[in-house]
Order: C-alpha cells, then structure tokens, then sequence
C-alpha cells in the first residue's frame, strides 16, 4: 500500500509535540524523559472538558497537532483510534465500586470506560461526522491501526487520521500488565501527495518470525519497547532525519508490518 505522511502528532516524556520531538528524534537533541501534563481540549464544551480522562486528553491532544500539521479540516476527515488497553484508571475505579458495599458506578466513569470514547469526545469538539474506528490489538495495536487506517484511505481515496495512545495503569492492574509512560501519536496519511508531504510510505504485511526494528539510543528504545503506541518511534525517526528506511513493527502472531519510508522532495 502506498501513501503520502502529510501531518504528525506527538506527545510524550521529552517528546512534548512533534516540532520539538523532531529535532530529539533527528539526533539534533538529546532525549531526556520528563513528566508530561495532559490538558483538556480547549475545543470541547465546558461540560464535556470536565468528563475528559487522561487517555481522551492524549488522544486529543496528538490528533489536532496532526491535522493542523496537514492542513486539514478535522470536521472532513475520518479516522482510526487505536489503543492497546484504553483507559485503565476508569476501569480501575469501576471495578473498586464493584468491589465495594455500595457497588454505584458513576454514569461519567461508564462512558469513559468504552475503547471508543476517545472517538467519540474527537467527534463532538470537531463536529466530525465522518467515520471513525476504535480498535485494540494489545501490544500490537500501533500496526494493527496503521495497516487500517492505510487501507480505509485507499478504499476511499482520502485522507484518514490514525490516532495511537497508551497511559501506564493504576497499580492493581499495572501488577499484571506494565506500561512503561503515556505516549500518544497521530499520522494523517492520504493516496495523493500534497506540496507539504513529509513522506512516502509503503505498507505491507511480512509473515513471520521477523526481527522489529529497534532504536539505536538506549533511553528510546526503552520507550519503544515499553509502551505499545511507542511502536511508531522507528517512522517517527526516519522521518525526522529525513533517510529513505526500511522497518519491521511487530505485528500479531510472530508476523510483521514492513514500512518503508522515503523523504519527499519538493520543488522550489
């Protein structure tokens, strides 16, 4: 599958967003992991704002840098939202009401606990209307979403959004599953090249045992490795040196997802 990269969303520790990651991930600045505060969409209503947990606040955050980064309407344009566990601290909290004499959930903390809400709040600050898709693949959730939302903007000749995001969980259930920090990144992928394309990617499927590729610097390889969203650092890196590369993004079953990413030039 053949598509132009033409916006990006980043928000990690020491990754605050993509023009300050880029230079980190070009080797222009050293990584250094931080804390990161999560705001509430200024594009929501007051009400909604309020509702909002960490994991819609990434999600959100990383999909409007994209589309401002592509020049897009976020109204007119469809997306994929891809997580490898959703919102832990809302299903914590619920199961400790189970848990407890009362056994009340809060409306709030139910429909914040589907895997679609992060959509779903997206759809009402943005006015979108256009499709979008939720989805989990546990630790492979960044390939998974990638090889849809490349082939729903190939179905549809148009641009997608393909919004990633993990948030480490609360200590009961980060005793059984670890993720490492919060990260969050969105790609606005189209078929057509625009003058403003940063990239050409090819995608495709390779069928297993493949080798991931990995990170040379130690501090983001464990990032990379730590977190399932963090599986889109390799792209992310190629692109901000600006090298033709070639990767593997593990993928379900032992198989991989090979990318190839090549820098686009543009006439002056």
């Amino acid at each position: 599958m053949d598509l132009y990269l033409h916006g990006i969303g980043l928000c990690a520790g020491g990754l605050p967003n993509w023009a300050e990651g880029r230079d980190v991930l070009a080797g222009a600045s050293p990584y250094r992991a931080a804390e990161i505060v999560m705001a509430a969409s200024p594009l929501l209503p007051p009400a909604e704002r309020r509702r909002t947990t960490d994991t819609v606040k990434l999600a959100m955050t990383v999909a409007a840098e994209a589309v401002a980064h592509a020049g897009l309407s976020a109204e007119d344009t469809m997306a994929v939202f891809t997580s490898s566990g959703g919102d832990g601290k809302t299903i914590t909290a619920i199961l400790e009401a189970l848990a407890s004499s009362e056994r009340e959930v809060s409306p709030t903390r139910f429909h914040n606990s589907v895997h679609n809400a992060p959509a779903g709040y997206w759809s009402i600050a943005t006015g979108c209307q256009e499709p979008s898709t939720s989805l989990c693949a546990h630790d492979f959730s960044f390939a998974a979403g990638l090889l849809e939302a490349a082939t729903r903007a190939l179905a549809e000749q148009r641009a997608a959004l393909l919004v990633a995001y993990d948030v480490p969980y609360p200590p009961a259930l980060a005793a059984c599953r670890t993720i490492a920090a919060p990260f969050g990144t969105a790609l606005v992928i189209s078929p057509q090249r625009s003058g403003t394309a940063l990239a050409a990617l090819s995608i495709g499927l390779q069928h297993g045992p493949v080798a991931e590729t990995v990170l040379d610097d130690s501090a983001l390889e464990a990032l990379r490795a730590g977190v399932p969203a963090a599986n889109a650092l390799p792209l992310l890196s190629a692109v901000a040196r600006g090298i033709a590369q070639e990767m593997i993004i593990p993928y379900v079953a032992g198989n991989g997802v090979a990318v190839r990413v090549t820098p686009v030039t543009h006439d002056r």
